[in-house]
């Protein structure tokens, strides 16, 4: 599966995104799904994760509250909805795929995934 993530940006502190992470090659419904993201100079963390029929999601915490997973099977589209953005937030975001088995155990561990599209900046001005 190739996935490309869309919808990063310059907006500032309080504001609201919507992050787009399209999928082609196997419909996204095979597939669970992570979004990342890694700040400059830091490691890439956990953001919020979809399972592949959509019915759990998993949050970090710093996001939890303010972030929403979504996706449309339909248009093979996963999204991340932000909100009440903070500097803090500001990295490049990346989705990724997976379809293991033991994905409740892991879905926070980057090297579970094995498919990875290309980032979106989201920059959170003060």
């Amino acid at each position: 599966v190739q996935l490309q993530a869309s919808g990063g940006g310059l907006v500032q502190a309080g504001d609201s995104l919507k992050l787009s992470c399209a999928t082609s090659g196997r419909a996204v419904s095979n597939y669970h799904i992570g979004w990342f993201r890694q700040a400059l100079g830091k490691e890439r963390e956990f953001v919020a994760a979809s399972r592949r029929n959509g019915d759990v999601t998993y949050y970090a915490d710093y996001v939890k509250g303010r972030f929403t997973i979504s996706r449309s099977n339909a248009r093979n589209t996963v999204y991340l909805h932000m909100s009440s953005l903070k500097p803090e937030d500001t990295a490049v975001y990346y989705c990724a795929a997976t379809t293991t088995a033991s994905y409740g155990s892991f879905y926070d561990n980057a090297s579970s995934y094995g498919s990875w599209g290309t980032g979106t900046l989201v920059t959170v001005s003060s």
